[in-house]
C-alpha cells in the first residue's frame, strides 16, 4: 500500500472509532433517565444467585412472575449495579411470608448476603408474620426501611396472596419508599442523619452496611415463597 492510500485508509480509520465512540456515548446518555425492563416475563437474563454464575433452580418464572418456589435460591441479584435511580415493581407474599428488596449491594465474597451491605424495603406478611411486631414502631412491616424507620401509613398494604405495588427512589442522597401509590417513607442515604439512623439499629456494628452509594439490587430469599413481576428501572 502506498503512501497516499495509507493517509486515506488511516483517516477513514480514525473516523470510523471517533464515530463509535460518540455512539456509545449517545446509547449511554440514552439510557439515563429512560425506563428499562428488567424483567420481562419470560426470562431471567440479567440476574443471578447471590455470589453465582447463575440462577439456581429455587426461583421459577410462573404467570409472567419471578418466583421463589422454595427455600435455597438464594438472593437474586442484577448483574448490574446502580446509583441513583427510580425502580418500579409488584410484590406478592405467601401466609406468614417474609422477604424484601435491597439496593446498593456489593457483591464480595467478604460479605455474607446483600442485606450485609445494602439496605432493605421490607416485603412482609403483615398480619401473620411475627417480624410485624419486632423493631420499633412498625420498622419491620412492608414498605419500611428495614429496622431503621416504619412506614407513615400501616393500612396501604394488600394482604398475603395480593398484588403490591411499590416504588423506590434513590437521588442525591436522599431515598423514597412508595408502596400501592403513596409515599410511606423519606429517608437520607448518607451523612450524619443516616449515620444515626444506623447507630441506633441493628446494623450499627456491621462493617460496610449503608456505606455505599452504588450497587446491584437483589430480591431476597428468606425461604418464603414470594413473587415479583413488572419490574422497571430507571437511572437517574
Amino acid at each position: 500500500m502506498n503512501f497516499t492510500k495509507w493517509q486515506t485508509y488511516g483517516k477513514a480509520a480514525l473516523v470510523g472509532l471517533f464515530a463509535l465512540s460518540l455512539s456509545t456515548t449517545d446509547v449511554q446518555a440514552q439510557k439515563k433517565g429512560k425506563w428499562v425492563t428488567l424483567f420481562d416475563g419470560k426470562s431471567l437474563n440479567g440476574w443471578h444467585s447471590w455470589q453465582s454464575d447463575k440462577v439456581l433452580p429455587q426461583w421459577k418464572i410462573e404467570d409472567g412472575a419471578i418466583v421463589l418456589a422454595e427455600k435455597g435460591g438464594k438472593d437474586l441479584v442484577t448483574d448490574k449495579e446502580y446509583g441513583d435511580f427510580e425502580l418500579e415493581l409488584e410484590w406478592k407474599i405467601s401466609e406468614k411470608g417474609n422477604s424484601g428488596i435491597i439496593y446498593h449491594v456489593i457483591e464480595d465474597k467478604k460479605y455474607c448476603c446483600p442485606y450485609s451491605t445494602g439496605p432493605e424495603i421490607q416485603v412482609l406478611d403483615d398480619e401473620r408474620h411475627p417480624d410485624a411486631k419486632a423493631g420499633k414502631v412498625g420498622n419491620h412491616k412492608s414498605g419500611s426501611l428495614y429496622d431503621l424507620l416504619p412506614p407513615t401509613d400501616f393500612a396501604v398494604v394488600k394482604p398475603a396472596g395480593e398484588w403490591n405495588k411499590a416504588k423506590v427512589i434513590i437521588k442525591a442522597g436522599k431515598g423514597e419508599s412508595w408502596l400501592n401509590g403513596k409515599k410511606v417513607v423519606d429517608f437520607p442515604t448518607q451523612g450524619p442523619e443516616w449515620d444515626k439512623l444506623v447507630a441506633n439499629s441493628k446494623f450499627k456494628t456491621w462493617e460496610g452496611f449503608g456505606s455505599f452509594q452504588k450497587g446491584k439490587i437483589a430480591l431476597q430469599d428468606h425461604g418464603d415463597k414470594v413473587s415479583y413481576r413488572n419490574i422497571r428501572i430507571k437511572e437517574l
